[in-house]
């Protein structure tokens, strides 16, 4: 819990929401839930116990510093508590249904970095969600191809019964490190920033790019909209800056205006303080941390002043499909002015009553 409320501190959360604090409150839960079951044989809350039961929890992650919205941040209801639409909510019966080993081994160790391609543990999850979802034979017999709306719906809420039920399986810090590196495989899919309209961008930058000034004046007022948003991971900046440039060249931008006007990868995320240097954190989970000197920090993978990759195709990469490598080195910026560090992994300290002021 009390990783828990500093990764969502009060300051913090709205910016860190999606990559942090949204991820690892949702591990919590069902950590909570998972640990739990080894008193009661279930895996979910009925809807009024889960109610107050969130309730309480909330007032317990505000008690130690978490920001007082957090349920509405995350976009967490009581019935993420319960089995919702999931048939089985009781462990004896899903051990009954589900090859419980096979998740197990496929699930227990987790290799962070080749987990999100190779879905080993993800499939095995997938595989016993559809098993304890869809018990009748007629439904057990269709592929995931012809799974209809409602019963998708089903195994999506199946899963998070498999997720409480391995959570009951490890100790809470091992339940932790899992849940999480399998949530970071759903975060870095997709770039989480919301795109503004982009006709002033295709206005300036139009007709061949004939006035440069102009057209690196657009996309500047453009990215400076995107870095009032939140921090984003090293990975999701690559998304971002795909999910951009395709959206430019649909609109007949051929030329690299990445190039042109000097973007680079961290010019996507939230800018730190006075220096105006986005922070890109890991792609790999991480957390925020509290001392009595520096209050909260948290891990930022900066690598420098890496250009963002202009996409060669109108169509956004598959994320297991990116050929672009961030450098395992900084890389020397182009003409643009910008931070230089002299490694890559940085702790970037920020005070609360700094950053509010900063960053509000």
């Amino acid at each position: 819990m009390n990783v828990t409320a500093i990764d969502c501190w009060s300051a913090f959360a709205p910016f860190l929401a999606n990559v942090i604090c949204c991820p690892q409150l949702e591990a919590t839960l069902e950590i909570l839930i998972g640990q739990s079951s080894k008193e009661t044989n279930v895996l979910a809350l009925n809807g009024t116990l889960a109610k107050s039961c969130l309730s309480d929890i909330e007032k317990v992650l505000v008690g130690q510093g978490a920001n007082e919205n957090l349920t509405q941040i995350c976009s967490i209801h009581a019935s993420k508590l319960t089995e919702a639409s999931c048939p089985v909510n009781g462990v004896n019966e899903l051990e009954s249904i589900v090859d419980t080993s096979k998740l197990l081994a496929a699930c227990e160790e987790i290799d962070p970095v080749k987990e999100c391609c190779s879905q080993i543990c993800q499939s095995a999850i997938l595989e016993a969600a559809t098993r304890i979802a869809l018990k009748s034979s007629e439904l057990l017999s269709m592929d995931g191809a012809h799974i209809l709306p409602q019963h998708s719906t089903r195994v999506n809420d199946c899963k998070s019964i498999v997720l409480r039920w391995l959570a009951s399986k490890l100790n809470a810090s091992h339940a932790k490190k899992v849940l999480r590196e399998l949530s970071s495989c759903n975060v870095n899919k997709v770039c989480p920033l919301v795109f503004p309209d982009i006709r002033h961008v295709v206005t300036g930058c139009g007709d061949r790019i004939n006035n440069q000034t102009t057209c690196c004046g657009a996309m500047g007022s453009y990215v400076s909209h995107l870095q009032k948003q939140s921090f984003i991971t090293n990975l999701q900046a690559l998304d971002c800056a795909a999910s951009l440039g395709t959206r430019l060249r649909k609109s007949n931008i051929t030329k690299n205006v990445y190039s042109l006007c000097h973007i680079n990868l961290k010019d996507f995320s939230l800018q730190v303080g006075n220096q105006e240097a986005g922070c890109l954190l890991p792609s790999t989970p991480s957390d925020a941390t509290f001392d009595t000197s520096s209050e909260v920090s948290f891990l930022c993978d900066l690598n420098d002043n890496i250009p963002a990759p202009w996409p060669t195709t109108s169509q956004v990469p598959a994320s297991c499909n990116k050929t672009f490598k961030i450098p395992a080195l900084p890389a020397v910026a182009s003409a643009q002015n910008g931070l230089h560090l002299d490694g890559v992994m940085h702790f970037l300290l920020f005070a609360s009553s700094v950053v509010l002021v900063t960053l509000l």
